[in-house]
């Protein structure tokens, strides 16, 4: 996808073409509102403007698409290729670091009732791990400010590499 075509696309063909960055329609939406856009940093501006407006509702309908990490997610879907791919550092043959994913994920979820979202592209398996420990020290505040910080790293990563 290149700038050009976002802007003179249908507004359907334009929405579809960044779905698969976060499962919040309605981010796409105003996105797609906002076309004509002059450059792809005004592009990237008016995105993360959208995204700093998410709320705890917003990460609990994005969370429906995540798989947990250290899993893969189901489906054949872009948002399947690309959690796989971003998720692509953590070595699913390592059995003890496999185990402590899990059982970081079930802490992590009986603590604050959701997925652990993490941007894993360009973070080890290790690195992740240890990200997921310490965020089980925060306070549900804190956490869902880091949660929804991760979410628009991933979303906003996510978009620049369908502008690519």
């Amino acid at each position: 996808m290149n700038l050009t075509h976002f802007n003179l696309a249908s507004a359907a063909e334009a929405q579809h073409s960044i779905d698969h960055c976060v499962a919040l329609p309605d981010w796409a939406a105003g996105l797609v509102d906002a076309r004509p856009f002059s450059s792809l940093d005004a592009l990237w501006l008016k995105a993360d403007a959208l995204a700093q407006a998410w709320d705890e509702a917003a990460l609990n309908q994005a969370l429906s698409a995540h798989p947990r990490i250290g899993e893969r997610a189901p489906g054949t879907g872009k948002e399947a290729e690309l959690s796989s791919r971003e998720q692509g550092q953590v070595n699913p043959a390592d059995t003890a670091l496999a185990q402590a994913l899990r059982a970081g994920n079930a802490a992590y979820e009986q603590r604050f009732g959701r997925v652990f979202l993490i941007r894993a592209k360009d973070r080890s398996g290790e690195q992740i791990l240890a990200e997921l420990r310490r965020r089980l020290l925060n306070d549900a505040q804190q956490e869902q400010r880091e949660a929804l910080q991760q979410l628009r790293e991933i979303t906003l990563l996510r978009l620049k590499e369908t502008f690519r």
